[in-house]
């Protein structure tokens, strides 16, 4: 950060979050950055656990999915040779926590990677799409569609599996069939923890209360609003997720930096910080593109939570 110290930092990080008395909420620096209390080292490789479900990850996650569409995104977009670097150079720095869908297109792109490494060193996650679109005829339901992701990925199992996109506070029902399907997979074992991802600040609200789900893909960053792809303003995104972590849900923050919107290293920073530094999710997922942006972000985690 060069010259700007941290007391300058921590103002402008927390002016960007909207933390002034005129945003809603009061000018009150995070628990872990205050005088009062030991700094806080955090890494990316750290291992953690997803809420309740004892299901251990690295705190930050290998995204798979930048500008996912139809079965593929920008990774898959890139090319074998690509991916394959990108992914290994992450697991060899001890991210070893990887963000599928089926939306995505990434599954069989992953289980070449990950041949051979045992798979307790892993943590996988997919998503179900589950409206009918050109790419995709869902099934209705959860179990033929996890019983083609484990073939896809040459796995057993799954660690975590989403219905994905979210867009109203109505999926409980909605999608019902998928969920009794994954709890009828999860009872069997072919998966571990269940949840959704969410579009819609309605739609997380329940998921935040719902006795179903185990964990949240949450969008959040420091700037949130729409503008910056979240499902609400500031105060109404970490009002929910704290209200989801009381209830002790597994969150995994996602748009960390906006979709790409969030791109200088100062926004990056507070992003980073207010995320990790609020307790507001047990990890969260990236969207990497390159070796360079992994260790970019490893070094970041390391940088903001070091005190």
């Amino acid at each position: 950060m060069g010259t700007f110290n941290r007391r300058g930092f921590l103002k402008a990080s927390l002016a960007g979050a909207g933390l002034a008395t005129g945003a809603g909420l009061a000018t009150v620096a995070p628990r872990w950055l205050r005088a009062d209390t030991p700094p806080v080292r955090l890494s990316g490789a750290d291992i953690v656990e997803l809420g309740k479900t004892g299901i251990k990850v690295s705190r930050l996650a290998q995204g798979t999915g930048y500008n996912g569409y139809n079965h593929s995104s920008e990774q898959t977009r890139r090319g074998k040779e690509a991916f394959d670097r990108r992914l290994h150079h992450s697991l060899d720095h001890g991210v070893s926590f990887i963000d599928m869908a089926d939306l995505y297109g990434s599954h069989p792109f992953v289980k070449d990677v990950v041949k051979g490494i045992p798979r307790r060193k892993l943590a996988l996650l997919s998503k179900i799409w589950p409206l009918k679109a050109d790419w995709v005829k869902p099934s209705g339901g959860a179990k033929a569609e996890v019983d083609r992701f484990r073939k896809e990925l040459n796995t057993d199992y799954l660690d975590v599996c989403l219905i994905h996109c979210m867009q109203n506070a109505k999926w409980p029902k909605q999608f019902e069939k998928i969920r009794d399907e994954l709890s009828d997979l999860k009872q069997k074992g072919a998966v571990r923890a269940v949840g959704v991802s969410c579009h819609d600040l309605g739609a997380l609200k329940v998921a935040a209360e719902h006795p179903w789900v185990d964990v949240i893909f949450a969008r959040v960053n420091h700037k949130c609003g729409k503008e910056y792809m979240c499902d609400g303003s500031l105060a109404e995104v970490t009002a929910t997720l704290k209200t989801a972590r009381k209830n002790r849900k597994a969150i995994v923050g996602m748009k960390i930096f906006g979709a790409g919107k969030l791109v200088s290293p100062e926004e990056k920073d507070a992003s980073l910080q207010y995320v990790l530094g609020g307790n507001l999710v047990d990890a969260i997922t990236i969207g990497m593109l390159d070796t360079a942006q992994v260790d970019d972000t490893l070094a970041r985690i390391a940088k903001v939570t070091r005190g």
